[in-house]
């Protein structure tokens, strides 16, 4: 098994910062160099941005190169040559792996901006060496970084697939149904209500896929396959604005690689087309 190409850390280590990577946020903007192609060579190094760097906070090593993050003021200007870019934006420009650390800075850097006083006393925070964490410097409460767990899955009817489109999503695309846990639910609770609420349908045979961290609402999605039990279609109105069922050769238009969305939608195309046809 080949080593993970970004290994997380918390101190930042005793070497030279110059030619490590800066992921420096303006809200749930990154700044990125201009005209340049694809993959890491987007992102600045600390030492193209050393002002900017100087209160920088260490992420971890990116195929061995070292990675900060850093949160600027809203009002912050890019510097010649450079840009601030959605977040998003990045998603078809590097690889999953280079995404997943754009991900995480961003959260990484709200959670620092966020919680630089104390919550309970309104004391200055420090960082706490060894985890990812800021503790109140009078009453010693910790405050971490927040991850808010999801669920999403993909309901199945023979061959076809349910797919729904949000009325919140910037293109209009169909995907699965999704939706964020409630206190006191359980994972498969979540998915029970959410299928309920936003098509009005029921489901069975529920079994975990697989999960995915999402940084665009701090989240980490836990990705489920169902089979259609009973209900005809009823959307909410509010989240869903269409949903139907659709065949995997008459698709509409489904998210981009990457998402845990496109990859449920993937299994089921390749478990459809690999079976053998019907006498």
């Amino acid at each position: 098994m080949s080593p993970p190409r970004f290994v997380p850390g918390f101190d930042a280590p005793d070497r030279p910062r110059d030619p490590a990577l800066l992921f420096a946020a303006r809200g749930f903007d990154l700044l990125v160099t201009e005209g340049e192609g694809e993959g890491t060579s987007v992102l600045p190094t600390v030492g193209r941005l050393p002002s900017l760097a100087a209160q920088a906070l260490f992420l971890g090593t990116l195929d061995g190169v070292d990675c900060y993050v850093t949160a600027v003021p809203k009002d912050t200007e890019a510097p010649a040559g450079m840009k601030f870019i959605p977040g998003r934006a990045l998603y078809s420009r590097v690889d999953e792996e280079t995404f997943g650390v754009v991900g995480r800075s961003l959260a990484i850097a709200e959670w620092d901006l966020l919680h630089r006083f104390c919550g309970r006393c309104a004391q200055p925070t420090v960082l706490t060496p060894g985890e990812r964490a800021r503790r109140c410097s009078a009453c010693r409460t910790p405050f971490y970084p927040r991850i808010s767990p999801a669920v999403i899955v993909l309901i199945t009817r023979g061959d076809e697939m349910l797919l729904a489109r949000n009325a919140n999503f910037p293109d209009a695309f169909f995907s699965t149904l999704a939706g964020f846990v409630d206190v006191g639910e359980s994972l498969e609770e979540t998915v029970a209500r959410e299928v309920r609420e936003e098509v009005g349908l029921e489901m069975k045979n529920l079994r975990y896929f697989g999960s995915q961290p999402w940084p665009f609402g701090r989240s980490l999605m836990v990705g489920f396959t169902a089979e259609y039990a009973s209900g005809e279609i009823r959307v909410d109105g509010q989240e869903i604005a269409e949903a139907g069922w659709f065949g995997v050769d008459r698709l509409p238009r489904i998210p981009p690689p990457l998402s845990i969305a496109r990859r449920l939608i993937d299994s089921h195309i390749a478990q459809v087309k690999g079976r053998p046809p019907s006498p």
